[in-house]
């Protein structure tokens, strides 16, 4: 019918930008300023709301230019001109799904004082994407130029980002499991699973706190990408001044918000709000399709669009409409859609639920239900309603009362939330938010027929949305996306652990200060191991290995942390038994050859929440505990893998649980960075308070985390705190790209700032040379060591901010040269070396995979040299007993400037490098040998926590190992 996205808009080809903010090039910049903080963190005034809206979006074009045009393309179904051919399953879908068009209904509805502010913050967004595209390598990389945004952009982007979140493709699920193990079977895998999002939030009255004042603090759990789901900000003007993590390409702050009166964060309330319909859709003579429904057939909208694919033919998708909603699954000629198989496997192109386990051996089945799903419709509220609930958000901003802020969220629909709320006059909040429909509660759980009306919603009706008083009586407060206050609205909730285990730590004490949050973010036991571990205790004819491991296991904390052995020996025996649990011949019609992912019925898209093996493995507490499989059944399962993970383990033993459980994080564009910068190992599992959550028997590198941190304190906002996993610029090798990182891993947050006088005002970027582009880069080369990727950065209070960038032999011979010869580096070793041997010293320390070399810079000025290497690979590991997670270093400090020695230097510069060693949990112990006449470098080795160990003999020196657990080095960061 018509070919393209163009067709579907309103004056395709026009301005984006807002009438009520036309462009005026650099006048309408000296509209508002820019500060940033020590983290690059922007701070942004202006002199009314809608010029800081402008700000927003100018200054989010200028940090996450290709954040911003990679949402753009998703929310259009574009992302495959740029991306590829991985990309079409996710374009396919969204328009099918209709989330452009239903976006301008949206903005076509909004109050004209919000779409005028939503308008700013657009032409923000264009005023300053060239200028973010000129630092973002990653459009040269693909050879795309940045697109112009709509008024109606961030209403897309909204709903592109959100409309997996609810997670309705689990009906599919359920449908299939319905068909092939029974009706009575429907829900037995109910759980937390692929797909979801989940959150942890709590709020302490100020009974408890040391201020006596309310905290409220979480952390969201979602896909971690890179960049950062969340930016965190800061907007003021002579309304409001709140700070909070934003989502780069909205305006204005939704989820997470301290507006200095009163503070809010939500969690997901697992609301059921979408619905499948089954279609019976039909050719006509001519071309178009007819519909089903409850007065009989009818004409349904339908035109095709082109969805054009870089390097190769583009594809086309056609797009239909009936009366229930567009038509996601399947058409009138009984494909699935047109999908190629394959795809991205969640709910982001190329995203990481692509480790979801579908490669399980079998084959194909097309038939996956008893007449297979020849077309299924998505119904969700703002495709019914025309509404988003944009007007909230900047009713949020102006909030100075918990009051103002229920008022407000009245009006919310999308995402269905918990929200807690405190402010400083003591008013709390507790509440769900957001648009549930009314409707049977059969549509919850499954795919429903169309035409029967008995299914269909009650126009103009919202189900009652529950609140509750906000903390207990013991002045506690907590929303852990449990089966809770939102229970009569949802059919699967997470399991109760985290609730739990947070009011446990909680409730242990009465002086609570945002500092000591970190211990309830961090916390890593597992209640969820109590099921498999029970059944390990009465596991019957274990051989004696089996009855070591099964021993060890049972003395074990059952804490997730990052250097348990026992803890992998955990995930192994877990794995191991979902495995066998999938290969049981109860479950034998979900699995195997049987497994629904591999339908032909379904879109690629939809795959990880139809692979048996996760489901298996999220819902493997309550499997181990029903009476799906006799009792008997699940002693044997739990012995034969007993059995097997000791054997071996008697081969391989286990290492730290660090070591395997990694972070996988999104990318568009995922080479551009190297591994060892993305993949930091970290402590916890899927049911831990630190919910960093692999796929339990598929893998234990975890995709979905902390996607932020935060403690707002309602007694003073300046002691309030925030983190999140990379940083605040979304552009590779900048300053504060990744500067968060270290901090993120081990559970610290950074301060919020809130002093003008301590933020630096700048007009143009967050980096220590806010003038220098990424094209003036590339010309400067790699000779200066500032503009190197850093692949460490950590700023020590009162010393400055120190960053690690690889030596290059060449550009840094004459400095290398100037220190290692000096009288005071005399036992370096190198003092009669010549320009050409440093040089060639350090070409061949950069040839070797196990030893590297750092400039360490102090505010960008060169201040040390930081060898590390692993000993084991080294000749000192010829002259001791190496353990496992030893690591060498070598330290040369540079000449004081002007001569004159600072106070506690060393000592600083250490504690970086010791944040650098050990933020890879891997590493256990770290391993030094100063020349064993150097008794000043040997004082200061055990000033700060070394122990000393032998004497050595090498050829080179007589040197004296010392040596630094990880246990001490935390005590000094």
């Amino acid at each position: 019918m018509t070919t393209g996205v163009d067709s579907e808009r309103p004056g395709a080809g026009a301005s984006g930008g807002s009438e009520a903010f036309p462009d005026d090039g650099e006048a309408s910049r000296d509209a508002f300023e820019v500060f940033r903080d020590d983290w690059g963190i922007p701070h942004l005034r202006a002199a009314d709301a809608r010029a800081l809206a402008r700000a927003q979006g100018y200054v989010t074009a200028l940090d996450r230019a290709w954040q911003l045009e990679t949402e753009r393309h998703r929310l259009l179904g574009t992302s495959a001109s740029c991306l590829g051919a991985e990309a079409v399953d996710w374009d396919r879908f969204v328009r099918r799904a209709r989330l452009a068009d239903t976006a301008r209904r949206c903005f076509g509805r909004l109050a004209p004082e919000t779409a005028a502010w939503v308008g700013a913050y657009v032409d923000g967004v264009n005023d300053g994407l060239a200028e973010g595209a000129s630092r973002a390598p990653e459009f040269a990389a693909v050879g795309c130029a940045p697109g112009r945004w709509e008024p109606w952009t961030p209403l897309g982007v909204w709903l592109s980002t959100h409309i997996l979140f609810a997670g309705f493709p689990t009906k599919l699920w359920r449908e299939e499991v319905a068909h092939r193990l029974g009706e009575d079977r429907m829900t037995l895998f109910a759980t937390d699973g692929p797909g979801t999002a989940g959150s942890n939030g709590w709020l302490l009255s100020g009974g408890r706190t040391a201020s006596g004042a309310p905290l409220l603090a979480g952390d969201p759990h979602r896909f971690i990408e890179a960049p950062g789901v969340y930016q965190q900000i800061r907007l003021a003007c002579p309304e409001f001044d709140v700070v909070g993590l934003a989502v780069p390409g909205i305006p204005g702050i939704a989820h997470f918000g301290h507006t200095g009166g009163v503070a809010w964060a939500i969690t997901n309330a697992m609301a059921d709000y979408q619905d499948l319909y089954r279609e019976q859709l039909r050719r006509t003579p001519e071309g178009g399709v007819e519909a089903l429904g409850p007065e009989g057939w009818y004409r349904a909208h339908a035109h095709t669009e082109t969805i054009e694919v870089a390097g190769a033919d583009p594809e086309t998708v056609e797009v239909i409409e009936t009366d229930r909603g567009p038509v996601i699954i399947g058409g009138p000629d009984g494909d699935s859609g047109g999908d190629r198989g394959g795809g991205s496997g969640d709910d982001r192109v190329g995203g990481p639920g692509g480790a979801s386990g579908c490669d399980q051996g079998g084959g194909p089945d097309a038939d996956a239900s008893a007449e297979g799903p020849r077309a299924i419709s998505l119904r969700h509220p703002p495709r019914v309603t025309g509404e988003l609930g944009f007007d909230v958000l900047p009713a949020l901003l102006r909030a100075r009362t918990v009051a103002d802020l229920d008022t407000a969220l009245d009006r919310w629909v999308e995402p269905v939330n918990v929200v807690l709320a405190a402010d400083t006059a003591g008013g709390t909040l507790h509440r769900v938010a957001g648009h549930v429909p009314v409707r049977p509660d059969v549509n919850r759980l499954r795919v429903v027929p169309a035409e029967d009306p008995a299914y269909a919603w009650r126009e103009g009706e919202a189900a009652p949305l529950p609140r509750t008083g906000a903390a207990s009586p013991g002045g506690i407060a907590v929303m852990a996306n449990e089966r809770g206050l939102a229970a009569p609205l949802g059919v699967e909730f997470a399991p109760p652990h985290r609730a739990r285990r947070i009011r446990e730590l909680l409730g242990a004490r009465t002086d609570w200060s945002p500092a000591a949050m970190a211990a309830v973010h961090t916390d890593t036991r597992l209640a969820s191991s109590r099921p498999l571990l029970s059944l390990l205790a009465r596991a019957p004819g274990l051989g004696p290995a089996a009855e070591r491991l099964r021993d060890r296991l049972l003395r074990w904390d059952r804490h997730m942390d990052a250097d348990s052995t026992d803890a992998t020996l955990y995930a192994r025996l877990r794995t191991d038994v979902v495995h066998r649990l999938a290969g049981h011949p109860a479950l034998k019609g979900v699995t195997s050859a049987d497994d629904p992912w591999r339908s032909a019925a379904y879109p690629a898209l939809f795959h990880p929440w139809l692979a048996a093996v996760p489901r298996i493995g999220y819902a493997l507490e309550s499997l181990l505990t029903v009476g799906l499989l006799p009792y008997e059944d699940r002693l044997a399962v739990v012995a034969a893998s007993t059995e097997a993970v000791a054997a071996a383990a008697e081969e391989t033993p286990p290492g730290p649980w660090g070591e395997l459980h990694r972070l996988s994080s999104w990318q568009a564009l995922p080479d551009l960075v190297p591994d060892e910068e993305t993949r930091p190992g970290l402590a916890g599992d899927h049911d831990c308070v630190l919910s960093t959550s692999g796929v339990p028997g598929v893998t234990d590198l975890f995709a979905r985390g902390p996607a932020a941190r935060y403690v707002w304190d309602l007694a003073r906002r300046e002691d309030s705190r925030w983190v999140v996993p990379f940083g605040a610029s979304g552009v590779p090798g900048s300053a504060h790209h990744r500067d968060q990182t270290p901090l993120w891993a081990r559970g610290a947050l950074v301060p919020v700032v809130t002093d003008w006088d301590l933020l630096h005002p700048t007009t143009r970027h967050p980096e220590e040379n806010p003038a220098m582009t990424a094209a003036e880069a590339a010309t400067a080369g790699p000779a200066v060591p500032v503009l190197r990727a850093a692949v460490h950065e950590q700023k020590v209070e009162g010393f400055g901010t120190v960053r690690l960038v690889p030596v290059d032999p060449s550009a840094d011979v004459d400095l290398l040269h100037g220190w290692v010869t000096e009288e005071r580096a005399r036992f370096w070793g190198m003092g009669d070396h010549t320009r050409e041997q440093v040089r060639e010293v350090y070409e061949f320390v950069g040839s070797l995979p196990t030893h590297h070399a750092y400039l360490a810079l102090r505010d960008g000025v060169p201040a040390a040299l930081f060898q590390t290497y692993e000993p084991d690979a080294d000749p000192v590991g010829e002259c001791y007993d190496v353990r496992p997670g030893d690591f060498g270093i070598h330290l040369l400090i540079a000449p004081a400037e002007g001569g004159e020695a600072v106070k506690g230097y060393t000592d600083a510069l250490l504690t970086a490098f010791i944040g650098f060693v050990f933020r890879d949990p891997a590493r256990l112990r770290v391993v030094v040998e100063p020349d064993a006449r150097n008794g000043k470098a040997l004082a200061r080795m055990v000033r700060v926590g070394f122990e000393l160990g032998p004497e050595i003999v090498k050829p080179e020196k007589t040197a004296r190992l010392a040596f630094l657990t990880r246990e001490a080095a935390l005590r000094l960061v």
